[in-house]
């Protein structure tokens, strides 16, 4: 019997056969929509509510290989924007290798180019090798070793050396260069390689003259720790490649309000966000702070910073200071321009049910039903008009308020007890809340409860949309994706101009 020599296309629904996590009649999708599902859902090696990690790793390997082989083209765009346009690294970097690997078996050509397309950031190199040598030893298939090669050749230079190329780290720059043996695009980075081997060896090599980066920090460590405290001139810093965690390392004391204040300047959008709390805490000053909101709510920092929505939440969360609220209301509308303006009436349900408490951010401090909110609510006030409903057992409409940002919206949606907790009963939500709208969107991880009845799809006529956005991946969808059903993975601006595009016709349901 042939595993792979298999044509793609839609499963029928089967919803004699299985069910939900909840026991709800269920619907299997076809592999591509899994996979699409999975993978933009998918924190490696993590547990969700209703599946282990091992097992959904392993459907999500199982699910790559089938698809890399049977419908190559489509895996060869579907890779790229899961790292580019869905921003998640380890899974594209997982769904890379192990579609290559499949693929070199089965004889298919491409997955040099999906290798290196994978590989955005100078540690995600390494962390391919380590993955594959984990996984599958030491033997190295040739289109793998020249996509991480072609990738080395784009991100490696001096900066990227000093802040990646850690000691802790199992495969090191120079091991990523001895293995896969890439070709310098110059003389200098020529040096930069060799230097990477040396530093991995422990060659007692002097320092290319080319690399003056690597000198400028070697200057500074050379300083006694008592006189760290002194150099405090951005401009000295960042000729050094100093980052704030390298700056909070090497003074060996706090980070203080000068020492923020001096690395700040040098500081990347993320890097920013994630320290307003750091900020406060050390004192820093005002006019500090307002070049910080400045750059935070600038519209083209925001744009070149690909930072997912959910992100201003949890800033927005976790700064104490209400210096911060404005910026990152402004940042996260920028953040939304994608958002489609939607005109009629808009039904949007989101699952607040028990299993919607999930981590949706690996450090646990985003639940899924944050991640739904925020989405929702973004929606809600692009929409001409839009009903909002939280659901569970219950279910709730969530009254507009003229004027308010999405994140005080947000805010407003916890402290008036939104978040439920119960049980998935999507069909009665539907059932209850659908009233002549001109599409559904519902933000679930999908696995709704059985009682009798969860036909969600029979709870709106055939000839209005309903757009489920699953927020877990899991195998099986509490709806068929036919006709005007149509179910999506990954909260992102792009993910929501799908809506418009179907309602104009289009059935090319890919974002990529």
């Amino acid at each position: 019997m042939a595993k792979f020599n298999f044509t793609l296309r839609r499963n029928r629904p089967e919803a004699d056969t299985i069910v939900t996590a909840e026991g709800a009649p269920g619907f299997a999708r076809e592999p591509r929509a899994e996979l699409f599902l999975l993978a933009v859902s998918n924190m490696v090696g993590e547990d969700t509510f209703y599946e282990g990690a091992a097992a959904r790793d392993a459907r999500f390997r199982e699910l790559i290989a089938t698809v890399a082989v049977a419908d190559p083209e489509w895996f060869g765009r579907f890779v790229p924007w899961l790292r580019t346009g869905a921003l998640l690294r380890s899974a594209s970097v997982v769904a890379a290798l192990e579609g290559a690997r499949a693929q070199v078996a089965a004889g298919v050509p491409g997955s040099r180019s999906t290798v290196d397309a994978a590989l955005q950031r100078a540690d995600e190199p390494g962390e391919a090798l380590a993955y594959w040598l984990g996984r599958h030893s030491r033997a190295l298939p040739k289109p793998v070793k020249r996509g991480i090669a072609d990738a080395v050749v784009r991100l490696y230079h001096e900066r990227s050396l000093l802040k990646y190329d850690s000691e802790r780290s199992a495969v090191r720059f120079g091991d990523v260069v001895d293995l896969t043996h890439p070709k310098a695009k110059d003389e200098r980075q020529g040096e930069l390689f060799r230097h990477a081997l040396d530093r991995r060896h422990q060659r007692d090599n002097p320092l290319p003259e080319s690399l003056r980066m690597l000198a400028a920090r070697a200057e500074l460590m050379a300083l006694p720790v008592e006189r760290r405290r002194e150099v405090t001139d951005p401009a000295v810093l960042g000729a050094a490649g100093m980052t704030w965690e390298a700056l909070a390392g090497w003074r060996q004391t706090i980070m203080d309000a000068a020492a923020w204040e001096a690395i700040i300047p040098t500081m990347g959008y993320l890097a920013l966000l994630r320290n307003l709390r750091n900020f406060d805490q050390a004192g820093v000053s005002d006019a500090v702070a307002e070049q910080v909101a400045a750059k935070l709510s600038d519209p083209g920092e925001v744009a070149r910073s690909r930072v997912l929505p959910m992100r201003f939440l949890s800033a927005y969360n976790a700064a104490p200071s209400l210096r911060w609220g404005y910026p990152l209301e402004k940042a996260l509308q920028h953040a939304l321009a994608n958002v489609p303006a939607l005109d009629g009436r808009t039904l949007v349900l989101i699952d607040t049910s028990g299993s919607m408490n999930s981590a949706f951010s690996k450090d646990g401090t985003l639940r899924c039903w944050d991640a739904a909110t925020v989405f929702g609510l973004a929606l809600a006030a692009r929409a001409q008009h839009a009903t909002v409903v939280s659901f569970s057992n219950a279910t709730r409409v969530f009254p507009a308020v003229a004027g308010e940002s999405v994140l005080a919206g947000v805010r407003r949606f916890k402290d008036g007890g939104y978040f439920y907790g119960g049980g998935t009963e999507t069909e009665k939500a539907v059932r209850n809340h659908y009233d002549g709208h001109d599409r559904v969107v519902i933000l679930t991880d999908e696995q709704a409860h059985w009682h009798g009845s969860a036909d969600v799809a029979a709870a709106v006529p055939a000839q209005v949309p309903v757009y489920t956005w699953n927020l877990a991946g899991y195998r099986i969808g509490h709806a068929p994706t036919v006709g005007n059903r149509h179910t999506f993975g990954g909260l992102s601006d792009a993910a929501f101009a799908m809506i418009p595009l179907i309602e104009a016709g289009s059935r090319d349901q890919w974002p990529f």
